[in-house]
């Protein structure tokens, strides 16, 4: 099981529009970071709402220009089980938003293939290009990625990682297609080794409706932080950063940064 007594990095700011700041320019120094140190930055995208403004931001032009694009590799840490140009895919929302706006060359972008009739064979075949494409950790298991995007639910779910779902319990698979009931769907999503085994993971989180959760995750609320999916995101040997609105911090009594 992750090691939920490892630290998190917490960033808060007074305004959404500050939290996506504060996360674009963490992102541009990670990736420029890991492409000067090893020629290219394997990035995992989140799905979801709350990454879209940061998508956008760092599609403008004014941004775009300070990322070395060309040496970014794209990856996804969840699916919905819908074609590519669905309404409800984290890829065409991603593309949208981002890599449509990019010089990322296009053998350089991994789409999930989640609308599979077969979606734990297509699982598998996804780790495989994970196992492909992404150098291995330290110990020479685990591919590991420079940077993992995530958001969290009101329920405190991440990636596709969702409460009471067999993917909470997956200690050798690094992607499987998890049925959800709630949603009475399956998703494809990473699961914690994989997370775990990123030299970074960012979770950005806003709103006053996540403020419940988050101090639940951050051990400020009722319950234990293990309850929830999202405590089990703990880096092994790389750093996990929460970055946060005052909307979403407002239970957790930590102060916001200017």
């Amino acid at each position: 099981m992750p090691d939920t007594t490892q630290p998190i990095h917490v960033i808060v700011r007074k305004t959404e529009e500050q939290a996506n700041q504060a996360a674009l320019e963490l992102f541009k120094i990670i990736v420029c970071e890991a492409v000067a140190d090893r020629g290219t930055c394997r990035i995992a995208l989140a799905g979801g709402t709350t990454p879209h403004p940061l998508y956008q931001h760092l599609a403008a032009e004014s941004v775009s220009g300070d990322v070395p694009w060309s040496g970014v590799e794209i990856f996804f840490g969840d699916e919905r089980d819908v074609p590519h140009d669905h309404a409800d895919s984290n890829y065409r929302m991603a593309q949208r938003a981002l890599l449509d706006h990019v010089p990322i060359p296009p053998q350089q972008v991994h789409p999930m293939p989640a609308d599979a009739e077969d979606l734990a064979s297509a699982a598998a075949r996804y780790e495989q290009t994970i196992r492909r494409f992404v150098p291995v950790d330290n110990d020479g298991k685990i591919p590991r990625f420079d940077l993992i995007l995530l958001g969290m639910g009101a329920d405190g779910h991440t990636a596709s990682l969702f409460p009471g779902t067999d993917a909470l319990k997956e200690q050798k698979k690094l992607v499987v297609a998890n049925y959800v009931p709630v949603l009475s769907r399956h998703r494809m999503t990473f699961t914690y080794p994989l997370i775990n085994a990123a030299r970074n993971v960012l979770m950005v989180v806003t709103r006053e409706d996540k403020a419940d959760v988050v101090a639940h995750l951050l051990g400020k609320g009722q319950g234990t932080p293990g309850d929830l999916p999202a405590a089990g995101v703990r880096p092994d040997h790389g750093l996990f950063t929460l970055i946060l609105d005052a909307a979403a911090a407002k239970n957790t009594g930590l102060p916001t940064e200017e």
